[in-house]
């Protein structure tokens, strides 16, 4: 997988995936973007990943599309499309649909579709080296990559419309404030850190843990009776889940961390 710009490693429950073209702070090169889906495929599939922390190699997180590759890397970034959502569609798409939590560990810069994908992601972690960016409207471009989706709904919408708007640099402090990090971790142990908040998920039932982002996903949109309904149909879902609610019961009597394997 070195050839495509991305690493990707698993342990504990938890995959990793490293964006890894540092040397232009992981632009996302056509060989890149073709290669995220296949990944966030594959570890969907994979039940033995829980949790997926996303990051960036060296200085950066994602300075955005690759546009140094000859006609076929322009007409990406002039948002060409192939089909009925491109593939900054699918990008944003294929983050959304994975059925498990996603820590994006913005690691330093991450602009224009660097920042749409760590906005698809559900948490974002950084340090006092991150820094934000929207960058489209530089680009003669509107929003793309989710990006007019995902963050009026985290920072609400009139911040959302002065940083598009502006295109002006966040830095980690306000991105703090205003919700586009979660958590600020020391710079040197920014992944470690990540990686142990993506355990502190894993330790619960699987099924319950998929499920809650569904609801969460689902309701956002939803008027109270609407989302109360989907919510009743989202614990119906886990409960299914025999085993480990047996587990769950025993453990609390038995006053032990459980052991779920979401059956």
């Amino acid at each position: 997988m070195t050839d495509t710009g991305l690493r990707l490693e698993k342990a504990e429950q938890v995959a990793v995936l490293t964006l890894h073209n540092p040397e232009k702070l992981n632009a996302l090169t056509a060989a890149m973007r073709a290669a995220l889906g296949e990944v966030l495929a594959e570890l969907a599939r994979d039940d033995a990943v829980r949790a997926l922390v996303i990051t960036g190699a060296g200085r950066g997180f994602c300075s955005g599309v690759d546009l140094t590759g000859g006609p076929a890397a322009q007409s990406a970034g002039q948002n060409v499309q192939l089909d009925e959502y491109g593939w900054v569609g699918r990008q944003a798409i294929s983050l959304y649909e994975l059925d498990k939590p996603i820590i994006a560990a913005v690691n330093g810069v991450s602009a224009g579709a660097g920042m749409s994908l760590a906005l698809a992601c559900d948490l974002r972690v950084g340090s006092d080296k991150t820094r934000f960016k929207t960058v489209f409207i530089e680009r003669n471009l509107t929003p793309d990559s989710g990006m007019s989706f995902f963050l009026p709904r985290i920072v609400g919408y009139s911040r959302a419309a002065d940083l598009i708007y502006t295109s002006r640099a966040v830095d980690a402090d306000e991105a703090l404030r205003i919700g586009l990090l979660d958590r600020l971790f020391p710079h040197a142990t920014l992944v470690d850190d990540a990686i142990a908040l993506a355990r502190e998920m894993t330790q619960w039932p699987p099924l319950a843990l998929r499920m809650s982002k569904r609801v969460l996903q689902h309701n956002v949109e939803e008027e109270l009776r609407d989302a109360l309904k989907y919510e009743t149909h989202g614990l119906s879902i886990p409960r299914k889940a025999k085993g480990d609610a047996e587990e769950a019961r025993k453990a609390f009597l038995e006053k032990r961390r459980p052991s779920y394997t979401g059956t």
